[in-house]
């Protein structure tokens, strides 16, 4: 099998830093063709610079990382250390690593690399703000041809918002770039926080993966022990939910989950409801479906699959 070309567009974030693992140990299924960071949890200088100690991390210093937008489209930029801790990746060591920040902008790599795409379509993974990928969609429009499918991490149904009472804090980063990505025509696989909430790091599934006992195992296991304080006492759980990896198993694993197609839409006037996604799951708008929204999961599979990907470092 020809490894599926992607590109994934991340903020790190604890959890953007697991799913750059769980890509990373699965060669023989995804061609990582390049890692860009976009402003979200912590500032770019940060979320670029966490991106490459990821990289280090994993041993693979031949993955090229770009940084891209420093802010929103339209909006102030909000950040997340009250979660994430003041580097994004609390919970492992911080170094200054080998692994280079290209000098080309992150949007002109997208857009260089999907107008080469040819026969070989990409698939972009979004885990952060979608600034970069809106930015690059209206930069060259062209380029929608050659997106295989848009598979990201944003959004709420049932479970409400994290951020806001409406909204989850990737769309509320940047809603206004999150509406011309939903509304770009190209296939879109949306997981939000009715999937993520229900892939619970607890303190079993985290001592399963520090057991392993590699660099990578100790990093990710290091990250989801600080990573657990906040969401536990938030939601009084057993352990945090793993957000952004969901995007990389279900490249891995779609089985895994129970998706549904439907319209998304993302409200971008009202400050009350601001970056809310308003997902049309009963077809009760007669507005056009435009968009896959996962509504579930096999958790314990995940958590099977992230354990075996990590213990191959």
């Amino acid at each position: 099998m020809t490894p599926r070309p992607i590109i994934i567009d991340c903020d790190p974030g604890q959890d953007d830093a697991v799913a750059l693992f769980l890509a990373m140990s699965s060669p023989d299924e995804l061609n990582l063709l390049g890692i860009t960071a976009v402003a979200g949890n912590v500032p770019l200088a940060l979320t670029e610079l966490n991106v490459r100690i990821m990289c280090d991390v994993a041993d693979r210093r031949d993955i090229p990382v770009f940084a891209g937008c420093d802010k929103p489209l339209r909006r102030e930029a909000i950040t997340a250390e009250y979660v994430h801790g003041k580097t994004g990746i609390d919970g492992m060591d911080v170094f200054e690593p080998d692994t280079p920040l290209q000098e080309q902008h992150a949007v002109d790599f997208i857009i260089e690399t999907l107008l080469q795409a040819g026969k070989a379509p990409v698939t972009l993974v979004p885990t952060g703000p979608l600034t970069n990928i809106a930015v690059a969609l209206k930069k060259r429009p062209e380029i929608a041809e050659n997106i295989e499918e848009i598979v990201l991490m944003g959004g709420a149904m049932r479970e409400g918002g994290n951020r806001t009472p409406s909204a989850e804090f990737n769309i509320i980063a940047d809603p206004h770039a999150a509406d011309i990505v939903f509304n770009c025509g190209r296939p879109i696989m949306a997981f939000g926080l009715d999937v993520t909430h229900k892939v619970l790091s607890t303190e079993a599934r985290v001592q399963r993966i520090a057991d392993l006992g590699n660099n990578v195992s100790d990093a990710t296991a290091g990250m989801l022990s600080f990573f657990h304080r906040y969401d536990t006492e938030k939601y009084d759980s057993p352990g945090t939910p793993l957000h952004d990896p969901i995007t990389v198993a279900y490249l891995l694993r779609p089985d895994l989950f129970k998706t549904k197609y439907c319209n998304i839409a993302i409200e971008t006037e009202s400050e009350l409801t601001m970056g809310h996604t308003a997902i049309d799951f009963w077809y009760v708008s007669g507005r056009e479906k435009n968009a896959y929204w996962g509504y579930d999961v096999d958790a314990d599979g995940f958590y099977e699959l992230l354990t075996e990907r990590l213990a191959r470092f």
